[in-house]
């Protein structure tokens, strides 16, 4: 196998290093297990409490310490309820649309959308904004409503091409139309914190469908969005 002209004589485990450092996507679909949902969410919580309880341990943490003994539950009610949340669809934001009574026909556009994930490859914060533009086909979208479909796709382990890519594809779907753009700029944590431990570059993604993919049109979003 060769990734970015690397050898396939590489070992697995070094081909699974370089798969989580070059931030690799395996599909657009987020890697789902059929029984991810099996289990209650406190079941999960109860577990995660558990071996993260053994993680601080492995790391010589004094878990009988007032400040660290309730962390590893702290920890298991954070992944299940807040940052990965978006893992459940039963959590996917209820969107009612409204017939477009204005007749709107020009491009709406909602930027500078918080965007608050997880890289899949480290588990560390991916920190920064989403900038999304729709012409309606009839129809029209609360704007929060916009802001709640990107958080509940960045509420989940991500990559932050799968991010751009899923937050439009719900759009169209919702929306029935194919004139839809979203631009991503984050920086991730996995960059600033570990490995090059680059602070100052951030990623910039897209994804354009319909009349977005016009030249003159991409220019005049891209210009709203400065």
């Amino acid at each position: 196998m060769k990734l970015n002209g690397t050898s396939s004589s590489l070992k697995d485990s070094d081909l699974i290093d370089i798969i989580g450092d070059e931030h690799v996507m395996s599909s657009v679909a987020t890697p789902l297990r059929d029984d991810a949902f099996a289990k209650s969410d406190e079941e999960k919580i109860a577990e995660i409490a558990f071996h993260f309880e053994r993680i601080m341990d492995t790391l010589g943490l004094d878990l009988t310490d007032d400040s660290l003994r309730g962390t590893p539950r702290r920890v298991a009610k954070m992944y299940i309820q807040e940052i990965f949340s978006g893992l459940n669809p039963e959590n996917k934001p209820q969107v009612a649309l409204f017939d477009n009574k204005y007749r709107y026909k020009e491009m709406l556009v909602e930027k500078n959308i918080t965007v608050l994930s997880h890289c899949e490859h480290h588990f560390v914060p991916i920190v920064g904004v989403a900038h999304v533009a729709y012409i309606s086909n009839g129809k029209v979208i609360g704007l929060s409503k916009i802001n709640r479909i990107v958080q509940h796709f960045a509420k989940r382990p991500q990559v932050q091409e799968r991010l751009t890519v899923q937050i439009a594809e719900e759009l169209k779907t919702l929306l029935e139309t194919d004139d839809i753009a979203v631009v991503v700029d984050a920086r991730h944590m996995c960059v600033s914190m570990r490995g090059v431990s680059d602070h100052a570059s951030s990623t910039v993604t897209s994804s354009y469908h319909g009349v977005f993919q016009n030249e003159e049109k991409r220019k005049e979003f891209l210009t709203y969005i400065g």
